[in-house]
């Protein structure tokens, strides 16, 4: 399926897939705030480029959908629904937070929205999704899994070890990878002897295709045939989405790997730019449609960051809870 139509394109649809982007961006601006002072500690790998991606793939799936994804998943949770609160605790490890404040940024995790976690194993989440897949299938439900990963994870023997089981069992799991080019700071044609992604795909018979995933509109109507197909078949699907992150791997990488220029230059194709630029020339939103929604996510931010200052960390007696099951000998 290709994108949009310009005639399928409405006001309204624009301006709500727009401000879940922003919403992601602007929650994940202020956490690089928030980890220099020292608010929010451990690692910290920020999502700002690649909204698109999550943003257009939630837009197709179920409640009833499994989810799983990689360290770098704040957007994905915003995106499925995850309070803001609830995710600002977490970084903070406060109680309140999803997991308690004891997953931190890299393993958010909600059984209410079935968001699986992130996974700070490169290649962690893909097995787990195939999991995930076999039981939908094994209890006779209609939901799928959906797995989030990095280009750099498919040099993983986890990757072709899942895609495998996957393609043999018949299980339905939506692999959905964003290839920033650089993994953790590796060109993607300095460390693959085949750079195709897809060329990759070609051995085990699943259906693999490629999305500009700096169009949200591209990535959403991709999506949603992708995820039907898996839904009706029963069978795995593969779907590249070509994305660039703006900011570093992580809080600690020094970027030496790609010039500046090089970023700046993807600034201008970033998923928020030009899907604004679009609505704009369709004139479907002004300027003032922009920062009323940037003024109602900063908001939104500001909400939960005070949430989280004022929320208590757990109690020292409780700590060794959840180390084994409760009840456990």
């Amino acid at each position: 399926m290709s994108a949009l139509l310009e005639s399928e394109i409405t006001r309204e649809r624009g301006l709500h897939l727009l401000a879940q982007m922003l919403r992601i961006r602007c929650f994940e601006d202020r956490c690089a705030e928030l980890y220099s002072a020292g608010k929010i500690r451990g690692f910290l790998h920020l999502y700002n480029g690649e909204e698109a991606v999550a943003v257009g793939v939630m837009q197709s799936l179920q409640p009833a959908d499994a989810i799983v994804g990689t360290y770098r998943e704040h957007g994905h949770a915003i995106a499925r629904g995850i309070g803001m609160r609830k995710l600002m605790a977490e970084l903070f490890g406060k109680q309140a937070g999803c997991c308690r404040g004891r997953g931190g940024s890299m393993h958010i995790f909600d059984t209410a929205t079935r968001f699986y976690g992130g996974n700070a194993i490169v290649g962690g989440c893909l097995p787990l999704a195939v999991g995930l897949g076999l039981a939908e299938k094994l209890q006779q439900r209609n939901g799928i899994a959906v797995c989030f990963f990095g280009e750099g994870a498919i040099a993983e023997g986890e990757f072709h070890e899942s895609m495998n089981l996957a393609a043999l069992w018949q299980v339905p799991v939506l692999f959905v990878c964003e290839n920033n080019y650089y993994a953790m700071g590796t060109a993607l044609e300095r460390s693959e002897a085949q750079p195709s992604l897809l060329a990759k795909l070609s051995g085990y018979g699943v259906r693999a295709e490629s999305v500009d995933g700096m169009d949200v509109f591209a990535v959403e109507a991709r999506a949603c045939d992708l995820t039907n197909f898996v839904r009706t078949t029963g069978v795995p699907a593969f779907m590249e989405a070509r994305t660039y992150r703006l900011r570093a791997h992580s809080m600690y990488d020094p970027q030496l790997y790609r010039s500046k220029e090089e970023v700046k230059s993807w600034e201008q194709r970033g998923p928020l730019i030009t899907l604004t630029r679009r609505l704009k020339d369709m004139r479907l939103m002004v300027e003032e449609d922009f920062l009323r929604l940037q003024q109602a996510a900063n908001a939104e931010v500001d909400d939960a960051v005070q949430f989280a200052e004022q929320a208590l960390p757990e109690p020292v007696e409780d700590l060794q809870r959840f180390v084994y099951a409760e009840g456990a000998p």
